[in-house]
Order: C-alpha cells, then sequence, then structure tokens
C-alpha cells in the first residue's frame, strides 16, 4: 500500500481550505464529555436520568442539554416509564447502537494510553477479553494507518 498512483490526489496536496468532514459532523453531536459518559451509561444498561446523572458526576442541567442533544441527532430516544409524574428513560435508537465499536476502541486506546489501570475488563460471550481489531471486509487483512488511502470523493486523479 506503500506505492502510490501518480495519477491519485493526496489530501495533503489539496488547496488549503476548511475541509467537509464526516468526523467533524460527528464531532458536532458527539465529541463532548459528557455526552460520551451519558453514552457510556445507557450502554451499560443504565436508563434513568438520575443514574446517568449519578454515574458520571454531571450536573443536570447539562446532562438534560446533552441528553436533548443526542436525541435530536436521533443517537437515543427517551421512553416514558411512568405518567405520574412524566417520566422517560433513555435508550440507543439504530445510530446510537452502531456507535458500540466506535466507543470500545475509543475504550480500548484509553485502557493503555490514558489510565494507569483500567477500570473494567469486558468480555466476549466467549468469555476472552474483547480486542477490538479493525479489518477489510474485501480481503480479510488488518486495517491500519499504512493500508489506508484517503481521497476525496470526485477527485480521484489529478487533472480531473
Amino acid at each position: 500500500m506503500n506505492e502510490r498512483d501518480p495519477r491519485t490526489v493526496r489530501m495533503a496536496e489539496l488547496p488549503l481550505e476548511v475541509r467537509p468532514c464526516s468526523l467533524a459532523a460527528a464531532l458536532d453531536v458527539l465529541g463532548e464529555r459528557w455526552s460520551l459518559l451519558a453514552l457510556r451509561e445507557i450502554g451499560y444498561g443504565v436508563h434513568r436520568f438520575a443514574r446517568i446523572a449519578g454515574y458520571t458526576g454531571v450536573s443536570r442541567d447539562i446532562l438534560a442539554d446533552r441528553l436533548r442533544k443526542l436525541e435530536a441527532a436521533g443517537v437515543i430516544e427517551r421512553r416514558l416509564y411512568s405518567e405520574h409524574p412524566p417520566r422517560h428513560e433513555y435508550h440507543f435508537t439504530e445510530a446510537g447502537q452502531e456507535l458500540f465499536p466506535a466507543m470500545l476502541a475509543l475504550s480500548q486506546w484509553g485502557d493503555r494510553w490514558a489510565v494507569d489501570a483500567p477500570a473494567v475488563t469486558r468480555r466476549h460471550a466467549c468469555g476472552e477479553p474483547v480486542q477490538v481489531d479493525l479489518l477489510c471486509h474485501h480481503c480479510g487483512r488488518p486495517v491500519t494507518r499504512d493500508t489506508v488511502r484517503t481521497e476525496p470523493v470526485g477527485k480521484r486523479e489529478i487533472g480531473e
């Protein structure tokens, strides 16, 4: 993969301007500490507001704001569990469920680089510790920085 087709546009060679980017768009929705910690708790099976606040340490007003934003973005949904007074639980939508691999990978990175010792162990249904590995669906080989080429959509070749 280190060989490069000379006709392929390199991202670093494009004109200097703010790039449209799916990562930036995802961070607009998810890229705030309290949002990710609320999602962590929902992933652990904690669905009620007060318990999410308690396990994260976030203030109630900030949590309410983050949950509203996550709901508006379609990542979570509220489900009524009490009518008098009205109370809701928070659950993942399909979009929220699809965050699981990314959050697992981020946690794995944190276990290795951000803490002295992990606070939890994640085990697969087979009983073994979970290790997140990215593999190409086509060839089955590892996906690494050296094996991925990023190309702007619609600008595959220089001069097009």
